[in-house]
């Protein structure tokens, strides 16, 4: 399936089948070959993105906003080609999805405060200014505090 169709069945779905399409479309291209908690981690970002409200009010603003996810990075001929992937991702999305939804103190969190991450082999400029602080790595992802 192309990135295109994945994106507008996720505009013409309901709540919260439409943020979970996005989520599980971003940990996909995100993270698909990293371990599982790496996809729990980069799901994760987004959600806290969404609950701080700077990046959108819903999952699918967030990781569509400009330059922030592959979602909206990524080609929209992009083909989704790998549906086990896509399967674990999802099921990874409803479960964050799930986790999210919980008070705070009862929250799994695998990178508290963390609202950023990059691949370990790069350093973004605002992972070197004073304000970005690496809350951990997981896989060949770095996760930062920045805001």
């Amino acid at each position: 399936m192309k990135l295109s169709m994945l994106l507008w069945l996720a505009s013409v779905l309901p709540q919260p089948l439409a943020d979970q399409t996005c989520l599980a479309t971003t940990v996909y291209l995100e993270a698909r070959s990293e371990p599982t908690n790496g996809q729990f981690a980069v799901a994760e970002v987004a959600l806290r993105r969404r609950e701080r409200g700077q990046w959108g009010d819903t999952v699918c603003e967030v990781v569509k906003s400009p330059h922030q996810f592959a979602t909206a990075t990524t080609p929209a001929t992009f083909d989704i080609s790998n549906l086990d992937a896509f399967n674990k991702a999802w099921k990874i999305a409803g479960e964050s999805i799930d986790n999210w939804s919980l008070p705070l103190a009862e929250r799994r969190l695998l990178v508290p405060h963390a609202d950023h991450f990059a691949t370990v082999s790069v350093s973004p400029f605002w992972s070197r200014n004073n304000n970005g602080k690496a809350v951990g790595t997981i896989g060949e992802h770095t996760f930062y505090r920045v805001n």
